[in-house]
């Protein structure tokens, strides 16, 4: 069996927590260990991600309302508080996606049957193409930027993450 150095050869972030165990030797800088690396993880995969919405001419925010109407099944449409609640953005967030995503032709509004002030927001065809691409396109891209674990490791640190999101405040709290 491969003996893996790459989880033992220091990074930048053992140089950071070095120079304050130097420095601060008071403090604990141990949690920056995790942290640290976590932050940096969500810059470079932003950073990757937004490549594969960028071909789509999409940004994060319309890629997820879009992918959030698509798994929503037939007839692919929510109101704005399903969508608000279930993309965890404040409503102006989701109507300035919403606008953006109507003015390009992947999203229809139209007012509710039970309540004429409500609005369903309705993935079109064209909607719906475009983020079955799309979601293809970047479920291909982050299996690449998981390749560097085997997927043992990839299912343990799944259950730690999910643990570790089950410790923290609620989402805006």
């Amino acid at each position: 069996m491969a003996v893996d150095r790459t989880a033992r050869e220091p990074d930048d972030v053992d140089q950071i927590v070095g120079q304050w165990r130097t420095e601060r030797p008071d403090l604990d800088p141990g949690p920056m260990q995790v942290i640290g690396r976590i932050t940096r993880l969500h810059w470079a995969f932003d950073e990757q991600l937004n490549r594969v919405f960028g071909d789509y001419d999409l940004g994060r925010g319309e890629f997820d309302v879009l992918a959030t109407l698509r798994r929503s099944g037939p007839p692919f449409e929510l109101t704005a508080g399903e969508l608000r609640d279930s993309t965890m953005v404040t409503s102006g967030a989701v109507t300035k996606r919403v606008d953006r995503l109507e003015h390009t032709g992947l999203v229809n509004r139209r007012a509710a049957a039970d309540d004429a002030r409500g609005r369903l927001i309705q993935l079109t065809d064209r909607g719906r193409d475009v983020i079955d691409k799309a979601v293809e396109q970047h479920l291909v891209n982050e299996a690449r930027l998981l390749a560097g674990l085997t997927t043992d490791e990839q299912q343990a640190l799944t259950r730690l993450l999910r643990k570790l999101t089950q410790t923290l405040p609620p989402h805006g709290g």
